[in-house]
């Protein structure tokens, strides 16, 4: 059995900063792409940003320049900083990984999810 479990996130003003973490734990031998992906009201699902486990990273076009991933592959935890927050940013944040497991071999994983609400 594989578990995201996230933390992080909250309520912050605009141009604030929060950060939101990812750790995945179980049956794991070994993880793929990590990422975050938000969905705001009415809205589908999008991906934020993501990260290989070389190191190499992906954005949003909406996000660049004020997001940044990491990952520390000993802990199999993924962070996303998010600096200069906007109103638009406003979303439930989840954490994804392609994860290899011993029941199931590789497959998807989601993290529970994550409120980040941006507003003065």
């Amino acid at each position: 059995q594989v578990q995201l479990v996230q933390s992080g996130g909250g309520l912050v003003q605009p141009g604030g900063s929060l950060s939101v973490s990812c750790a995945a734990s179980g049956s794991i031998f070994s993880i793929n792409a990590m990422g975050w992906y938000r969905q705001a009201p009415g809205k589908q699902r999008e991906l934020v940003a993501d990260i290989t486990s070389g190191g190499s990273t992906n954005y949003a076009d909406s996000v660049k320049g004020r997001f940044t991933i990491s990952r520390d592959n000993a802990k199999n935890t993924v962070y996303l900083q998010m600096n200069s927050l906007k109103p638009e940013d406003t979303a439930v944040y989840y954490c994804n990984a392609e994860v290899f497991s011993g029941t199931r071999g590789w497959d998807d994983y989601w993290g529970q999810g994550t409120q980040v609400t941006v507003s003065s």
